[in-house]
């Protein structure tokens, strides 16, 4: 599969970006304010999109295909509480077999059409026994527990620096924000640290125990590729998670799938709610 395939270098990773800007800007030339990556409980999202372009990732170069359940495999663009906004409805996961930077490459394009910001969500596992169901975290720090980084080869100072600071990777400003809208609204959000490992399979009673004594609040299998490619390029990030099982080690059952979605979805409102806001308080600037 490609995932197996040695990334390219950087100079070659930055022509193919502009392959596949070339594609984008000849079904829309606007320039987005922020970069939405609609992952496991943001899908509702793109039906608020007031769509100008819609793009298969078959039809962009370079672009894996998506095969994670519920995850569409398309780019959406046009206009999210009036400021410009590009979309995946669908992201790439390491346990497809792609590799990181095939992962993070929609970043890129993002960064590259305009976008300064990056909102993000995902499905997660909570390890915090104070964490529910159905509840959001906001992600204000992680921990990499995956296989690799998308920033590991030779570095092309035109994309960014060759060591880029990650003391503070999720803006504060945009934390606070969402804490605030979570408020407004009476739903439950949390501050919280999340760890990013490889899956597919969900975690031993042991590594839910580790996981938890090394500081991690979630667990989940996304989001810091795209993280690192986002603090790399420059851009502000919004890391949204939202608890779709349990993962405490004393009181296990096996997760269903069906369940997990089920929780996504029931979540979707108070997600679209903060993102939805957070775009407000953007176009007010």
């Amino acid at each position: 599969m490609a995932g197996v395939q040695p990334p390219p270098p950087m100079h070659e990773l930055a022509h193919q970006i502009e392959q596949a800007v070339e594609v984008v800007r000849a079904h829309w030339a606007g320039a987005p304010h922020a970069g939405v990556i609609l992952g496991t409980g943001l899908g509702s999202v793109a039906g608020q999109i007031e769509i100008e372009a819609k793009l298969d990732y078959a039809e962009i170069p370079h672009f894996p295909r998506s095969t994670a359940i519920g995850h569409a495999g398309q780019l959406v663009c046009g206009k999210l509480q009036g400021l410009p906004v590009v979309a995946m409805e669908g992201r790439f996961h390491a346990y497809e077999g792609y590799g990181y930077r095939q992962i993070t490459f929609p970043v890129r394009v993002m960064r590259a059409l305009g976008a300064g910001m990056l909102l993000v969500s995902n499905a997660c596992g909570g390890l915090n026994p104070h964490y529910a169901l159905g509840d959001i975290v906001v992600i204000e720090d992680h921990i990499n527990l995956m296989s690799g980084n998308p920033l590991i080869g030779p570095n092309d100072d035109a994309l960014g620096p060759r060591f880029p600071d990650m003391c503070q990777p999720y803006d504060r400003a945009l934390i606070d924000r969402a804490l605030e809208i979570a408020r407004r609204g009476n739903f439950a959000a949390h501050e919280g640290v999340y760890a990013a490992v490889t899956g597919p399979n969900l975690e031993t009673r042991a590594e839910y125990r580790f996981l938890r004594a090394v500081g991690a609040d979630v667990v989940g299998m996304s989001t810091v590729p795209e993280v690192l490619v986002a603090v790399h390029a420059g851009m502000r990030v919004l890391g949204l998670s939202v608890v779709t099982d349990r993962c405490l080690p004393d009181a296990l059952k096996p997760a269903k799938i069906e369940e997990i979605l089920a929780v996504a979805a029931s979540a979707e409102p108070k997600l679209r709610a903060i993102v939805l806001g957070i775009l407000e308080a953007e176009s007010r600037k």
